[in-house]
């Protein structure tokens, strides 16, 4: 009886987790092509699936506004809005992110973070006074790993920036984080963890899509991550090689359970109800993962 009792518990926190899946949305230029009723048909499948929350990885990327105040994006989430997502909207990314921060020594790094911070906040102003759509949550779309940060120093320098935006925005802040095996996972876990404890929603990729470190050590560190951290499912297989433009194709996120932690996917162009995006994607070879 007990273990009956324990079998139905567990299944019962699967599907409420389940029930309040995060869905994970990154716009590229190519995504204009798509009609109002196909966006709306995207959202709504999203939400019979279970999605409660759409994470919109950004609204700015470089120079791309993806049609600004009224534009394709701004409509399209109004439209997921309408049909029942609650919206975490992504701030700004500037392409060259991962290259700068492979170039900066650490005094370099902390400016670098402080100047593309003050962009997120000058983005989320034009989304609060002319995009004007409902916001639960911002997402900043400056991704961590333990490649830049192995260094005690540069996290804790990390966190107290983090800690002073987060006091500017108004709602509450989000954003990701990938092991790249450089740290030990406890230090790892820790790491996230004490970012979490800033009021900051951590979401770590589970890397099963990029397939970049074993199965055993991503394991290692999901086991290290702290109950506050989120789990992002990646539903995809990257197919493109080091180096090359990114190119995925989709695959069922993982079903085991994330336990404690909150669950989110990524991203809704490779769950079967976006394949109108996908496709889309793929009658423009030209077109990266990325605007």
């Amino acid at each position: 009886m007990r273990r009956l009792l324990i079998t139905l518990a567990l299944l019962l926190s699967s599907l409420t987790a389940q029930a309040d899946e995060r869905l994970f949305y990154q716009p590229l230029n190519v995504d204009a092509a798509l009609s109002q009723a196909q966006w709306q048909q995207i959202w709504r499948a999203s939400v019979a699936q279970g999605a409660k929350t759409l994470i919109v990885q950004w609204t700015a990327y470089g120079d791309s506004s993806f049609g600004g105040p009224g534009g394709w994006l701004q409509r399209s989430l109004q439209s997921a809005h309408d049909s029942g997502l609650q919206l975490v909207l992504g701030l700004y990314m500037d392409p060259a992110y991962y290259q700068r921060q492979s170039e900066l020594d650490t005094p370099g790094l902390e400016s670098y973070w402080q100047h593309q911070l003050g962009r997120s906040l000058a983005q989320q102003r034009l989304l609060r006074e002319q995009w004007k759509l409902p916001v639960s949550a911002w997402y900043l779309p400056m991704e961590l790993d333990d490649w830049h940060f192995q260094a005690g120093e540069r996290r804790l320098a990390l966190q107290r920036q983090l800690k002073d935006f987060a006091g500017q925005l108004g709602e509450p802040l989000q954003l990701s984080a990938f092991a790249g095996g450089k740290l030990a996972p406890q230090v790892y876990g820790d790491w996230l963890g004490e970012i979490a404890g800033l009021g900051v929603q951590v979401w770590w990729q589970d890397g099963a899509g990029t397939g970049a470190l074993p199965v055993r050590v991503r394991e290692a560190y999901a086991n290290a991550l702290p109950c506050p951290v989120g789990i992002v499912r990646e539903a995809f297989r990257q197919t493109s090689a080091a180096g090359q433009p990114f190119k995925a194709e989709p695959a069922a996120p993982t079903t085991t359970s994330t336990g404690c932690h909150a669950s989110a996917v990524f991203e809704v162009r490779y769950r079967p109800w976006g394949k109108a995006l996908l496709d889309n994607q793929r009658a423009h070879p030209g077109a990266a993962a990325t605007p």
